[in-house]
């Protein structure tokens, strides 16, 4: 079975807000106009999520919350261990992943996720903030598929930018 895997940064954040800490830091105005259109793009290019694995930072569940309306009944996990987490972390979030889930979406924070892109992909790419790469792989189940490091085929990398 085709995985397909979206490894999203979250939209750009707030460094001016009066947040208490990084975690609660919000989406800046950029942020809060990037990502829906980031959710537009990926489903009219057909990437639609039926998971989504999120970091339960402000600025990353900001992010899932102004994309969702692209896409229909979307379930969402908003996971503690993905913030400025890694690899390990999503290979680990994978074992909850059921075999019927096609397509996943992970959303998270650098560098961590500029890590992940590359174990997967075996290539070096810069993930800059509401950054979207699709990626995919044959594999019987999500564990199966997130442990065949280097084998996935990155198709391409949605930059806000050139939206």
């Amino acid at each position: 079975m085709e995985r397909r895997l979206i490894v999203m940064r979250h939209a750009k954040s707030d460094w001016e807000s009066e947040a208490p800490g990084d975690h609660e830091r919000p989406l800046s105005k950029r942020g809060r106009r990037d990502a829906p259109r980031v959710g537009k793009r990926l489903a009219k290019l057909g990437w639609k999520p039926e998971l989504v694995l999120s970091s339960d930072a402000t600025r990353a569940t900001e992010t899932w919350q102004r994309m969702s309306d692209a896409f229909e009944e979307t379930e969402v996990r908003y996971l503690p261990s993905f913030y400025m987490a890694g690899p390990e972390a999503v290979r680990q979030a994978a074992a909850d992943v059921p075999a019927t889930v096609s397509t996943l979406l992970v959303l998270g924070h650098n560098p961590g996720w500029e890590g992940l892109l590359e174990s997967l992909a075996g290539k070096q790419k810069r993930l800059t903030t509401a950054n979207a790469a699709l990626l995919h792989v044959e594999a019987e189940s999500w564990p199966e598929a997130l442990s065949k490091a280097g084998d996935w085929r990155l198709k391409k990398v949605i930059r806000p930018k050139d939206l």
